[in-house]
């Protein structure tokens, strides 16, 4: 291991962590030497966050207490400790001094020496300190020594860094995430900087000491927070970091052994690999998913997308089948979702992938009636996912377009082109885009046609990944 350059503020990052997780000072100084590459009596001072004239004002009072005084100053300290380099920065301490440092830092003289120190002493010195070892323990000490070891790890074993209110407030959190991310009025660069500040928390727990079921929990809550960066990161336009997202929200599910959990994150990585143009990959992925049998809904939106990437691979009867597939998931469900939300598939959502599906194969009127009952549907939620709601017209508008209604694919339009631009989805836009070429390739496009093109082109250039792609200071054109 390669020595860390030696600044105080890495020993002290390095002190304080070890301390939060309880480890014993001999550990941090041990680590300290690891860490740094220092001296055996340098590390035990920077495990307790001590200065070199606090060690001398330490070794002044504990020496007295012991009655043989030692005088020093923070200089004689530093070179106890550089001991036995060459030359004038550096003292051997006697044993004397030796006793008073492990006095005052509550370890063995033998703690504060390694090789290269023992190969210094003088041979008398050596043989004072084989003298002072302390003798194995054997007979009764060795079991009452053997059974205060068990019972300090016991105790070690015991502890946990987190409650299970606070892993109940965690999974409440990541679940008011993933349904704030519907909402409307959401702001979705707003809400992937709160599931940062979340997934940061979760993984900072992880690295303390908790109870295998903890741990488990810890886990399942970081892997669904993952997944929904995944998510965000792939409506902003930046797939590759969204599979990023997706392969530690996989290794959180593996190490969770959380079944569903392993379903939904397999149907973000999906999603990504949709939007990637990797269409093998977003039905391996969905399939995949479907053999770890979750509760909830995550089969339904499964089958949902091995529709969609069959029927943009041209592939029909696959893709009917996938479509029949979710209806039979549905029918088949049982219990609620885990987090809900983004996590969950609701009927609208799956006629809006319905509607897709039928777009695609060429079969307008089947998409337009899957479309209407998918708007209908959602209406009557609480909350109208924004995201799915843009989709379910942009498939009404593409229906009329094919079916040679251009005047109706405007109509179904508008509420799309009035979304604010922190809601343009790089997953809206897109789809928009396929809508602007079906119009381009219009044998007598009329003067409204070519107007929904530049107002498709201007939604386009003002989206949310073309805004989180400019520098600060810049504006979209």
């Amino acid at each position: 291991m390669n020595p860390q350059p030696i600044t105080k503020a890495a020993r002290e990052a390095l002190r304080r962590r070890m301390t939060e997780l309880g480890s014993p000072i001999g550990a941090i100084a041990q680590e300290m030497r690891a860490a740094f590459g220092v001296r055996p009596r340098e590390a035990w001072r920077h495990a307790y966050g001590w200065s070199q004239q606090d060690v001398a004002d330490r070794v002044y009072a504990k020496s007295a207490e012991l009655g043989h005084v030692i005088s020093a100053d923070g200089s004689i300290v530093g070179k106890w400790e550089k001991w036995p380099l060459s030359g004038s920065s550096s003292r051997r301490p006697t044993i004397t001094v030796l006793n008073a440092l492990a006095e005052v830092f509550g370890c063995t003289i033998e703690a504060l020496l390694d090789l290269e120190d023992r190969r210094a002493l003088p041979d008398s010195d050596r043989a004072i300190l084989n003298r002072l070892a302390p003798a194995e323990p054997h007979g009764a000490d060795l079991v009452r020594l053997a059974a205060d070891e068990s019972m300090t790890w016991a105790r070690w074993a015991d502890s946990s860094n987190v409650g299970d209110l606070t892993l109940h407030q965690l999974l409440g959190q990541a679940q008011l995430l993933a349904s704030e991310y519907l909402k409307p009025d959401s702001n979705p660069l707003t809400l992937f900087s709160r599931t940062r500040t979340l997934r940061d928390r979760v993984f900072s727990l992880l690295e303390g000491h908790q109870h295998p079921h903890q741990t488990s929990d810890l886990y399942m809550v970081g892997g669904y927070v993952c997944g929904l960066l995944a998510w965000i990161s792939s409506d902003l336009g930046h797939v590759a970091e969204a599979e990023a997202q997706g392969l530690t929200a996989w290794l959180c599910a593996e190490l969770s052994r959380n079944n569903t959990l392993r379903s939904w994150v397999l149907s973000v990585r999906s999603k990504t690999a949709f939007w990637d143009g990797r269409m093998k990959d977003a039905i391996k992925h969905a399939r995949h998913g479907t053999q770890y049998a979750p509760s909830g809904t995550a089969t339904v939106l499964l089958a949902c997308q091995q529709a969609d990437a069959w029927s943009k691979l041209g592939a029909v009867e696959e893709a009917m089948a996938a479509l029949a597939l979710a209806d039979a998931a549905r029918d088949a469900s049982a219990g609620a979702d885990d987090i809900g939300g983004l996590f969950a598939c609701s009927p609208a959502r799956q006629e809006n992938y319905a509607a897709a599906v039928h777009l695609r194969i060429g079969q307008p009127a089947q998409a337009l009636r899957a479309a209407d009952h998918a708007l209908e549907l959602i209406s009557a939620q609480p909350v109208r996912a924004y995201g799915t709601l843009a989709q379910i017209h942009i498939s009404r508008a593409a229906a009329y377009l094919a079916m040679g209604e251009p005047e109706g694919t405007h109509e179904a339009l508008l509420p799309v082109l009035a979304l604010p631009p922190d809601r343009r989805l790089a997953t809206v836009s897109d789809r928009l885009a396929e809508i602007s070429t079906s119009l381009g390739h219009l044998r007598d496009a009329s003067r409204a046609a070519v107007g929904l093109r530049a107002a498709i082109e201007e939604f386009r250039s003002n989206s949310a990944p073309r805004r989180l792609a400019l520098s600060p200071g810049q504006t979209a054109d």
